[in-house]
């Protein structure tokens, strides 16, 4: 299980270009009360590890400006990493295939799209634990 210091909020980052689907993805885990913040692309998402701490990293796989594989690379060059779950929908081949290079390249999990709230939230706890404020 990855933590962050002790001294900082355990944030998830959410990396999803589908603006409906960052949302409702968002509003499952803050209901849980995680405290999340929200990027739209890959590059995005590395702006907010430079700036800020986050506990763990869920990201779509397939995205503009920078997807999640490139992501993970980044991830992986920081010490500590977060841990990263990788998400990607159906559709052709590549997707499973996808998943799998992402397995192979370090992701902690990987979730195919679509998948039920209570299988995310899992992965979640699994990973980081309750959020704060129910330990």
């Amino acid at each position: 299980m990855f933590l962050p210091e002790p001294s900082q909020t355990a944030e998830i980052l959410l990396v999803e270009d589908d603006p409906a689907l960052a949302r409702a993805l968002e509003t499952v885990l803050k209901r849980e009360g995680y405290p999340v913040v929200v990027a739209a692309h890959g590059r995005a998402a590395m702006d907010v590890v430079s700036q800020r701490r986050v506990a763990l990293v869920i990201s779509d796989i397939f995205m503009p400006e920078g997807d999640g594989l490139e992501l993970l690379n980044f991830l992986r060059r920081l010490t500590p990493h977060p841990p990263l779950v990788a998400m990607s929908g159906a559709g052709d081949g590549r997707v499973g295939n996808m998943l799998k290079v992402a397995g192979a390249l370090g992701a902690a999990r990987i979730l195919p799209k679509p998948f039920a709230p209570s299988q995310l939230l899992a992965l979640v706890q699994e990973l980081i634990g309750p959020p704060a404020a129910a330990t």
